[in-house]
């Protein structure tokens, strides 16, 4: 990130709070950017594990939980956080002028490429933090409960405005589960820094959308304020995968150095309720709130998942793009940090985000590219998890998306080398997509009422509910 995006005020910067890499991170980076008509070619670098493709399990394991260490908080710093501060560093990365909307929510690269055909800014509803485990183990649910909990005192104390979801979940973060906690951080009511944005920035009777992740988990409440899961969604497994008695389990502990035999976790009698990156209620009902309040309208998008609202968001761009005379027949196939809204729009191509390189995430575009008219290209850019998973798709999954391409199919052959276990940054995407031909001029920008429609019309009999 830029010097100078913080704002003023106690706590730690939003930059040191919120994870390097993260979804909300990433994505409201890449909107600022594109809205202000710049790509993110500043965004990212080579990650350590780069240094370490070839190396042994053991070394990379160990690069992995030393880079995480150098960047998770502290004990100390934990008790520094202020979400106030996070929520304005946000809402400080976009242009100071008026808007004709805004978009809310749940992270998803779909929605950053919603906004930026829209002309608006996307907000989180919540943030993501990792915080030093010294004495962690990855095979120790319980004691990264225990552990998380005396954090999430700390967070809590100076933050009563947020709900703490912890994740424990060695699928999806390897090793770094046992080197660090991992929180999602809800806000249960619209930030102080938000509601000034939405004061000064939006025009009269701006509607604001509100993304919703409609996907469910076995929660464990730790705590007023603080609930526990194991496992999540993005992990490309179910909850029954992390049961002790678990194949799946064993084979992903062994993956990450761990012991089957120590894995123990917490009981959960709850109901499922939403996983990590769902809405609070409280966020929600003050938007409404304060949109009635200020005479502006609010839409909702309950996602089921998130290969649902991709293909949706790719059927819009695509009419988007053919009604400015477009052919909308060049298709990127973008993955977790891999994109670049602005980039898309120059090149005049029609996006889909996956949200992760599991074999379900690919799964769901390559069920959509079947059902689609073809493209007379397809790009695909496969961000490696940087972790084996019996749950990540192999390369030959990702080749068969490329195989969609009438004329062009094309693989990132950087992405693939070393793939799965090697990291590739951000702007990686960007140099992709800079070698595509312009197509100039840009669309007008998208209607809050085409895109609604246009969402219903595609999305709903996948379960994508407009309202």
């Amino acid at each position: 990130m830029r010097e100078g995006l913080t704002a003023d005020g106690a706590g730690l910067a939003g930059d040191r709070v919120v994870a390097v890499g993260s979804a909300a991170r990433i994505l409201v980076a890449a909107t600022a950017r594109a809205l202000r008509g710049a790509d993110c070619a500043d965004l990212g670098h080579p990650g350590p594990l780069s240094r370490f493709t070839g190396a042994p399990e053991p070394v990379r394991r160990a690069a992995a939980a030393r880079t995480a260490g150098r960047v998770a908080l502290t004990a100390g710093q934990t008790a520094e956080v202020d979400a106030g501060r996070v929520a304005r560093w946000f809402v400080d990365q976009y242009p100071r002028r008026r808007y004709p909307g805004v978009l809310f929510g749940s992270p998803h690269g779909a929605a950053a490429h919603l906004a930026v055909a829209l002309g608006v800014p996307w907000l989180p509803a919540g943030f993501e933090m990792s915080a030093h485990w010294a004495q962690g183990a990855v095979d120790r649910p319980r004691a990264a409960l225990d552990h998380g909990a005396a954090l999430a005192a700390r967070l809590l104390a100076g933050n009563p405005d947020l709900h703490l979801r912890q994740v424990h979940c060695p699928a999806s973060r390897g090793a770094l589960a046992g080197a660090t906690v991992s929180f999602a951080a809800r806000w249960r009511r619209l930030p102080t820094a938000y509601r000034r944005f939405l004061t000064d920035r939006l025009e009269p009777g701006a509607p604001l959308l509100l993304i919703l992740d409609g996907r469910t988990w076995p929660v464990l409440d730790s705590a007023p304020g603080h609930s526990f899961q194991v496992g999540c969604p993005g992990s490309g497994l179910d909850p029954v995968d992390l049961h002790p008695d678990s194949p799946v389990l064993r084979q992903v502990l062994r993956s990450t150095g761990a012991d089957g035999t120590r894995w123990s976790p917490p009981e959960v009698s709850e109901p499922p309720r939403p996983a990590e990156h769902g809405v609070e209620s409280g966020f929600d009902l003050t938007v409404q709130e304060w949109a009635t309040s200020h005479r502006h309208p609010v839409h909702r998008v309950l996602v089921p998942e998130p290969a649902v609202l991709s293909a949706a968001t790719a059927d819009l761009y695509r009419g988007w793009l053919r009604a400015a005379g477009k052919t909308g027949n060049r298709l990127v196939v973008e993955c977790g940090r891999l994109i670049d809204p602005w980039q898309v729009v120059r090149a005049g191509m029609v996006p889909y985000w996956c949200e992760n390189a599991t074999r379900r995430s690919v799964a769901g575009v390559e069920w959509w590219l079947a059902g689609s008219e073809p493209f007379s290209s397809v790009d695909v850019l496969p961000e490696p998890p940087g972790l084996r998973s019996p749950a990540v798709a192999g390369l030959p999954q990702w080749l068969a998306v490329a195989g969609f391409g009438r004329r062009r199919r094309a693989l990132d052959r950087t992405a693939a080398r070393g793939y799965p276990v090697s990291s590739v940054p951000t702007r990686r995407a960007t140099e992709v997509l800079r070698a595509q031909p312009y197509d100039l001029p840009t669309p007008p920008p998208m209607t809050v009422a085409v895109a609604l429609e246009g969402l219903r019309d595609s999305g709903a009999e996948q379960g994508l509910l407009v309202c």
